[in-house]
């Protein structure tokens, strides 16, 4: 069982091993995005294809696009923003809340801020093995009330996927995944346990904090921590702020990962069949050259 008391300790303690300052680069139409995974030092971390902390203003977003091969999470850190699909799907989601969505063998579909000011969040894109790359597209949607929450000893976590203090997330993981937000009080310190053999990384939203081993350099906000192996992460808030965080991990694929822009497969045949699926309205497109978003 997870504590943040200090008298839990990990028989192998994760480490940092890289540290990425995520840069800002634009994205979609006119909109700014601090990518890390995904960027120049981290091409991926299996099962992990992008992360992304976008901060966007009317009219900026990210108009009608494909996806094909893998899942986009995306979680509002503030504001809202309206999501549409070729299928008739639509919705809005704001601060707190969570879409999951399968884009499996092909989802068109447009993000865009619902309303004036600036709209913050991060989107994670989690690979699918092989077998799972061309499923049906499904959704998997939390209202902020409804994403699992736990509390202890100054530090407060919401539970996106995976489990934190006992308490467990709703969300199906297809690629089995944890992932979840920290909030930690000064002074306070996590012991969370993540399964041996998962890739994990921590995004720190603001704050700082020591990360992995006592003694070790504070990080602060935008940077992307790459943890070692082990069987869990120890996090310090030494600072006089809150330090808040995002912690995800992932059971790697182990498969070969080729990604033309939005389309994810195992083969550059597979990403050229996508190209032409979707360029033809075929194999689950066949509703892209019909559709705009409105």
């Amino acid at each position: 069982m997870a504590s943040s008391s200090s008298s839990i300790t990990f028989e192998n303690p994760r480490k940092v091993v890289k540290k990425v300052m995520s840069l800002s680069q634009s994205e979609g139409d006119g909109a700014t995005v601090r990518r890390s995974i995904g960027g120049h030092e981290v091409r991926n971390l299996d099962p992990f294809l992008l992360l992304d902390e976008f901060s966007v203003s009317k009219p900026a977003g990210f108009p009608d696009h494909p996806h094909r091969g893998f899942e986009t999470v995306t979680y509002m850190l503030d504001g809202a923003f309206t999501h549409q699909d070729f299928s008739g799907h639509k919705g809005t989601i704001r601060t707190g809340d969570v879409q999951w969505m399968t884009a499996g063998r092909g989802i068109v579909h447009s993000e865009m801020p619902a309303a004036d000011g600036v709209h913050k969040g991060l989107q994670l894109w989690i690979n699918l093995a092989s077998k799972d790359k061309m499923i049906e597209p499904r959704y998997q949607e939390l209202e902020s009330k409804d994403v699992s929450q736990a509390e202890k000893d100054g530090v407060a976590v919401r539970i996106i996927a995976g489990e934190a203090f006992g308490v467990r997330s709703p969300v199906y993981t297809r690629t089995p995944t944890m992932y979840m937000d920290f909030t930690m009080q000064p002074g306070s310190q996590l012991h969370q346990p993540i399964p041996e053999g998962w890739n994990a990384f921590v995004y720190i939203i603001e704050g700082e904090g020591v990360f992995g081993k006592e003694g070790t350099a504070p990080a602060s906000a935008h940077n992307c921590l790459v943890l070692g192996a082990g069987d869990g992460l120890s996090v310090w808030n030494r600072s006089g702020a809150p330090l808040r965080f995002v912690l995800a991990a992932g059971q790697p694929l182990k498969e070969s990962v080729v990604q033309q822009g939005p389309f994810v497969m195992n083969s550059r045949a597979q990403i050229q069949k996508a190209m032409e699926d979707y360029y033809y309205g075929r194999n689950g497109f066949e509703k892209a050259s019909q559709w705009s978003s409105t």
